[in-house]
């Protein structure tokens, strides 16, 4: 009896085990910049009913997700909102830099309350007084150092100090960037173009004039050094770059190529590279 029980609770070990063990093989955990919210939230659903991965997003901004990712020593891809934080990553050799690809790209925008009661027409506009203005941190949102990147080209130092006036809030993330000029926290932001999409009945999008712009952004997805299950991770990114993951992205009218967004802006830029941004940005 005694040895019955007993190899009775070691196939229940092993059982239990086992689930555990394939459990693990056929799951993903994904550090994501918040730049690509919404449609990666839908396309992961989409990749799940498809395949039965379960897939975790830990979103945020892409320079505090990689941190996380470095700490915690887990995950299988890194998703960042841009180039900058891709380039950090490939530097501290956390991810395999032959498995890096571009999903979407961006381009950097004044976001307003939807109607503009602010009658916000240019980025000359948000140094009037009186406007609350919000950007992402610059530290570890790559919205953020986009936003500096273009006060710093196009401010004088006299524009730039009425601009630090109305500057309300750094943000967290570019979710909640988004979010403070739905929430009316903000009567703007810098962010990215796709914000209005997000949210459509809440956010308009003030374009940036084409010599304002500094350059296009993309968002880069490679697989983590910290991943158990390569082939899966790359699995996933496989599905992103297909027809029915890029028609996601679409639908949330994101650019698929640099010529969409050239197009769009009306000028050829610079596309990608890394921004080092002013210390007197970075908040003590």
């Amino acid at each position: 009896m005694k040895s019955g029980l007993g190899l009775s609770l070691l196939l229940v070990f092993v059982c239990v085990m086992s689930i555990s063990m394939v459990s693990a093989e056929q799951s993903l955990m994904v550090f994501a910049g918040a730049a690509s919210k919404p449609p990666t939230e839908e396309a992961v659903k989409a990749f799940e009913k498809k395949t039965g991965v379960k897939v975790d997003v830990v979103f945020g901004g892409s320079g505090y997700v990689l941190s996380q990712m470095i700490l915690s020593k887990k995950g299988d891809i890194y998703f960042p909102g841009s180039s900058d934080y891709m380039e950090v990553a490939k530097k501290k050799g956390v991810v395999y830099p032959e498995t890096e690809k571009y999903v979407v790209y961006l381009v950097p925008a004044i976001n307003v309350q939807k109607g503009n009661p602010k009658n916000i027409k240019t980025l000359k506009d948000l140094t009037r007084p009186g406007l609350k203005v919000a950007i992402a941190n610059p530290e570890g949102v790559c919205v953020g150092a986009y936003a500096v990147e273009i006060i710093e080209k196009n401010f004088s130092a006299e524009e730039k100090a009425k601009f630090k006036k109305n500057l309300i809030n750094y943000t967290e993330s570019c979710e909640k960037t988004a979010t403070a000029i739905s929430l009316k926290a903000a009567d703007a932001v810098i962010g990215w173009r796709v914000f209005h999409y997000w949210d459509p009945e809440r956010i308009e999008t003030i374009p940036l004039k084409k010599s304002e712009i500094v350059r296009v952004g993309y968002i880069p997805i490679a697989i983590s050094k910290f991943t158990k299950n390569r082939g899966l991770a790359q699995r996933f990114i496989d599905f992103l770059l297909s027809e029915e993951g890029k028609a996601i992205y679409r639908k949330y009218n994101y650019f698929m190529t640099p010529d969409e967004a050239v197009a769009w802006i009306g000028e050829k830029k610079p596309v990608g590279g890394e921004y080092v941004v002013p210390k007197e940005w970075i908040k003590k």
